[in-house]
């Protein structure tokens, strides 16, 4: 069996000052209120700043994103990373593919075309129960992952654009393998 890279221990990047967009999808609000708070406390334990948005679904997070990042440009208030978070979970419909895909393809879309540090934390699961196993901080903690992964990435960014020769900067998120 395949187990994710163990924790080295190694810190969250301080990354003071930075601003993170999250856009959170809140169809399954129990779900989005655990992955919410797992990325605010990543976040918080970054010492960056989070301004949360919040839309009906998981097909409503580009385009909010896209909005956004233009809108915070345009008044010279530039995000620095950006954190999707929701859930869709299988039906008895081919909903399910289109939405977890189309809404995945658009967010790496835009975190490769404008550069940007993006953690997706959409789950795509098939029942309740597992996405709320994903979802809560005390068990696999995906909203903090998500947002773990976008500021390693933006500690990457900031550590190239200082010139720095070190290309480990980031860290290894902290996971509970029993539980995946």
């Amino acid at each position: 069996m395949v187990t994710p890279r163990r924790d080295s221990g190694a810190d969250l990047p301080r990354l003071t000052g930075a601003r993170v967009l999250v856009v959170e999808a809140r169809y399954y609000e129990d779900i989005a209120d655990e992955l919410l708070a797992g990325a605010r406390a990543a976040i918080e334990a970054a010492e960056a700043e989070a301004v949360v948005v919040t839309v009906p679904g998981a097909l409503e997070i580009p385009q909010t994103v896209a909005i956004l990042l233009e809108a915070a440009a345009r008044a010279r208030k530039p995000y620095d990373a950006v954190v999707a978070l929701g859930c869709v979970i299988r039906g008895e419909t081919g909903h399910y593919d289109i939405v977890a895909g189309e809404s995945a393809r658009a967010l790496m879309d835009l975190s490769v075309g404008l550069r940007l540090p993006l953690g997706n934390g959409i789950l795509t699961v098939e029942t309740e129960a597992q996405a709320q196993a994903r979802a809560r901080v005390a068990e696999m903690n995906k909203g903090g992952g998500a947002a773990e992964a976008a500021l390693a990435v933006l500690a990457l960014r900031r550590a190239e654009e200082a010139g720095r020769q070190d290309r480990t900067i980031g860290f290894t998120p902290r996971r509970n393998p029993e539980s995946e």
